[in-house]
């Protein structure tokens, strides 16, 4: 008999558990409703945005968490420890904060580290009940889409423009007298000046003597030339190598419109892609700027000899050939010198490589084991290879711009800059 009735006693505990559940459950099932998802239309590639979500009737210890597509992570405020977001649902904890009549608040740093259209398709919210035996876990749809686009930062913030007008129109425009190649005017000739610059023929017409005004000449063309092959999506500093390379492309495509030159661009990877003829002014940086959006990350091996190749033919005059471009070793990049040198027969050849950081900072630091001694010798001869490749380069005449990620665009128009006041295009 007692035994019976400790049988029928072992069953309370799990009927005043189950009691407990139903009474959790209908304390604190409260749906939350009108999710408020505020996000800018477009972020520029490499930098960060933030993302603000607003929920009503928030219950008590609300958090979420979102499901992060390719394009865009967490930012380095909110990443977790094992690395940017990647569609999990798992990733980057929200915690929300009290608002106003009973609303929910939560800020997330989110930055753009692929080009593209990209959707936030769900969030998962998460709070517990009020006795704490219950968590729920519901799934809202959100549809929310965010552009991720070429920086143009600088660009925008008029620092190029300043930079340009200021080497070419202020002090271009006022250098000594003769040290252009296009004609300008004729003027009287007038004791002090260059006697280099009479033009005895007409002076010999009027019976006095006439000199004439040089400046610099403009409308050169520009080609910005894009290898987009698998080597280009090689990560630096939080990004592919290519939107590096379009980054400054897209600064050197402005400074040269601000310039007066005609600017067009080229891109190929296994064969040439597209080519768009050099054009003035702005028109041309807003082609560039939108074929620059569209271009896709491909895993496709470069093919210099073809796609150099096309672009001499496509460019009878001499221009300046901007090569942003890369490769592993000496051997790789042989077929890569040869054509390069073809094309700098005819044309000026800027050749820019972006270095890696990761790479330098290993070769300074002293290795610790074997593993990281022959990783400072591979890192050694990694430097080495490159450094062969500059200088055959070098010997052709080429220009070669080679920099890390954050000093590539300044250095690129720093060069151009520097054409431009030697004349030599």
């Amino acid at each position: 008999m007692a035994g019976d009735a400790l049988r029928q006693l072992g069953w309370l505990p799990w009927i005043v558990l189950a009691l407990l559940l139903a009474v959790d459950l209908v304390l604190s099932f409260r749906r939350p409703n009108a999710l408020d998802f505020d996000a800018p239309a477009e972020i520029f590639v490499g930098e960060t945005g933030t993302l603000r979500l607003e929920i009503e009737a928030a219950p008590p210890g609300l958090g979420a968490r979102l499901e992060w597509p390719e394009g865009l992570d967490n930012g380095p405020d909110n990443a977790p420890e094992n690395g940017p977001g990647n569609g999990s649902a798992g990733d980057a904890p929200i915690a929300f904060v009290p608002g106003p009549a009973g609303t929910a608040i939560a800020t997330v740093s989110c930055r753009a580290v692929r080009r593209g259209l990209w959707r936030f398709e769900h969030l998962w919210l998460c709070w517990p009940s009020r006795l704490g035996l219950l968590e729920f876990v519901p799934r809202l749809a959100l549809g929310a889409e965010i552009r991720v686009v070429p920086n143009i930062r600088l660009v925008q913030s008029g620092q190029i423009t300043t930079t340009v007008t200021s080497t070419l129109y202020g002090v271009k425009e006022n250098r000594a007298i003769g040290e252009g190649s296009e004609f300008q005017q004729l003027r009287d000739f007038v004791a002090g000046m260059d006697i280099k610059t009479i033009d005895w023929k007409r002076s010999a017409r009027r019976r006095a003597l006439v000199a004439k005004e040089l400046r610099a000449e403009r409308n050169h063309h520009v080609i910005i030339a894009l290898d987009n092959g698998y080597l280009m999506r090689e990560e630096i500093a939080g990004l592919p190598k290519i939107d590096h390379a379009v980054t400054a492309a897209l600064a050197t495509a402005w400074a040269a419109s601000i310039g007066g030159d005609l600017v067009g661009h080229y891109s190929y990877d296994v064969r040439p892609r597209t080519f768009s003829a050099p054009a003035p002014g702005r028109t041309a940086f807003s082609r560039l700027r939108s074929w620059t959006a569209e271009l896709s990350y491909v895993s496709r091996e470069t093919n210099h000899t073809l796609a150099l190749t096309e672009l001499n033919a496509r460019t009878p005059k001499r221009s300046l050939i901007i090569i942003f471009t890369d490769f592993v070793d000496t051997t790789s990049a042989e077929l890569l010198i040869e054509n390069i040198g073809i094309l700098s027969k005819r044309h000026l050849v800027i050749f820019v490589a972006i270095r890696d950081p990761d790479l330098e900072t290993l070769v300074e630091a002293a290795p610790d084991d074997l593993d990281g001694a022959a990783a400072l010798v591979a890192a050694n001869q990694s430097i080495n290879e490159r450094r062969l490749v500059f200088e055959r380069l070098g010997r052709m005449g080429v220009t070669i711009v080679d920099a890390r990620p954050n000093a590539i665009t300044a250095r690129l128009i720093s060069t151009y800059l520097e054409i431009k006041a030697r004349e030599l295009i």
